[in-house]
């Protein structure tokens, strides 16, 4: 399948001058396609257009909206086998990663187009107005959810699929009824042209304007600030480092208008270990598939694991070194991460205290990464900040901790994370509750007697956490409530039904779920 290296504006595809190549991570070697680099020019087309046609878009009728959603998957199931290799060549990921990785995002739009068509997530409110009320009349009072405006979604590299050009920051912000903006990541540029177009026929075919979607490539820094300076851009959703996601942060907050940032920036995952689970293999060995899953390239990687020091705590230490000796080398998604990863190791084991007990630090292969474990105390951990920040590869730091009082310390020493783990019997966690409580201050999401890699996406998944895991708590990135962060409450009062937008007019048409004067339901209504 041709690349045209070009930005996809609306319906149109536009090349820069200046341009820039990607090589296979696994073996060095450069990929046909020279990608335009984006700037300025590009940022104020699209957001012009995306500006242009926002209201159009946002007030079109839901199952048009949702007809969209479901298009875009199949425009992406019509690329076929062109899409997974040029992704396996871009990223050095395996085909049936890419295969699961591509049901995910097909999956993730569907669902959101249920989400749209159902209706529900407007929470539309309706208070009847009680004119002969005393001492004063109350007013008729209507509020439901309206779409914030165009928004710029920043692709990831992990997830070339999930969480890029049509992942689930661009299908929330779509279902909520924003037009999106998509940079598109540097190390997979010619996968982001192939979905890019997926998204660009879709628009076509189901009549949508056109600045619902743009795609702007680039590998420098400059695309991304122009996109959250410009100030026809209401969100901005990013998955990425701490250093990017804090940086386009403060680049949103420092505008004229502020504006959120949803930007999701790892996380050290913290494991407790119980000491009924110490004696298990599996759970050993479970840490140990779950750490080196995807060569480790998961912001839910579980890279902190603590237990009770002893003879338990040894040998759980010696059988999962004993796992993890066992597991490949593999290939990292590009040279910038194997780096990263690397001097993020060499600064854990640089800390003293801190010992390597499994792997090489370093490997001589450009994009190889070494599964590593290494090991420490409690006192240790808790005099050193920089051993519960994310190391973004295949590597956990075991810790070991002199009581159940340390371990509560411990938990209560810890930043923002996405999520924690507890192992253990029901028993323990009755016993740990003091645990619990602190975790939910501490994390999004608590797993039991299993691994934080793998994030289910459905109704009730939440993949966020306190600062610096994202830069806002209250919101997901996975799951159908990531579409609440592309929306903002409008009230009309005494307005009459014929200017009332069709979600909060008495007969209820499209029969959502609304709240009427206090109470659930579907029915239509009409008051005295």
């Amino acid at each position: 399948m041709n690349l045209s290296g070009k930005h996809i504006i609306g319906f149109e595809e536009v090349k820069s001058s200046d341009t820039f190549t990607v090589s296979n991570p696994a073996t060095g070697v450069v990929l046909d396609g020279e990608f335009s680099n984006g700037g300025g020019e590009a940022v104020e087309s699209a957001a012009q257009l995306a500006e242009r046609d926002f209201d159009v878009f946002r007030n079109m009728p839901l199952n048009k909206r949702a007809d969209f959603l479901e298009t875009i998957a199949e425009e992406i199931l019509v690329l076929g086998d062109a899409l997974l290799h040029r992704t396996m060549a871009e990223t050095g990921l395996p085909l049936a990663r890419l295969q699961g990785e591509r049901s995910r995002t097909t999956g993730q739009l569907k669902l959101y187009a249920q989400v749209v068509r159902e209706g529900s997530f407007l929470d539309a409110r309706i208070d009847t107005a009680v004119l002969d009320r005393r001492p004063l009349p109350k007013p008729d009072v209507r509020q439901m959810q309206i779409a914030l405006g165009p928004a710029a979604v920043f692709g990831a590299s992990n997830f070339p699929l999930a969480f890029s050009v049509a992942g689930g920051d661009t299908a929330s912000a779509l279902a909520a009824g924003c037009p999106v903006i998509v940079k598109g990541h540097p190390a997979h540029p010619g996968t982001s042209e192939l979905v890019g177009r997926a998204i660009q026929n879709a628009a076509k075919k189901c009549h949508m304007p056109e600045g619902v979607f743009s795609l702007i490539q680039g590998n420098n820094i400059e695309v991304g600030q122009a996109l959250v300076r410009h100030p026809f851009i209401k969100a901005v959703a990013f998955t990425g480092s701490f250093k990017g996601g804090k940086a386009l942060f403060d680049l949103a907050a420092a505008r004229p208008e502020p504006i959120p940032v949803y930007a999701e920036m790892g996380s050290a995952n913290p494991v407790f270990i119980l000491p009924s689970a110490l004696e298990h293999e599996r759970v050993a060995s479970g840490l140990v598939d779950s750490l080196t899953l995807g060569i480790g390239q998961f912001c839910t990687n579980p890279g902190i694991v603590f237990g009770l020091q002893g003879e338990s705590f040894d040998k759980f230490s010696s059988v999962a070194t004993d796992f993890l000796k066992q597991k490949p080398v593999g290939t990292m998604l590009h040279a910038g991460i194997k780096s990263a990863y690397e001097a993020g190791l060499d600064a854990l084991a640089s800390v003293t205290g801190v010992d390597v007990i499994a792997g090489d630090l370093k490997n001589a292969e450009a994009c190889s990464g070494n599964p590593v474990l290494l090991k420490t105390n409690a006192r240790t951990f808790l005099e050193n900040d920089r051993l519960q920040e994310e190391v973004f590869g295949p590597s956990s730091l075991l810790i070991a901790c002199e009581s159940k009082a340390q371990i509560l310390e411990i938990a209560a020493s810890l930043t923002g994370h996405l999520s924690a783990t507890i192992h253990g019997t029901k028993e323990e966690l009755v016993e740990y509750r003091e645990l619990i409580t602190i975790l939910e201050r501490k994390v999004g999401r608590i797993i039991f007697n299993g691994f934080p890699t793998g994030v289910e996406v459905c109704h009730s998944m939440n993949h966020g956490g306190p600062f610096p895991a994202t830069t806002d708590s209250r919101t997901t990135s996975v799951g159908t409530a990531a579409i609440k962060r592309f929306l903002r409450p409008v009230c009309y009062q005494n307005f009459p039904q014929e200017a009332l937008p069709k979600a909060l007019k008495n007969e209820n048409d499209t029969k959502i779920w609304r709240l009427v004067d206090g109470n659930l339901g579907q029915e239509p209504f009409y008051p005295l």
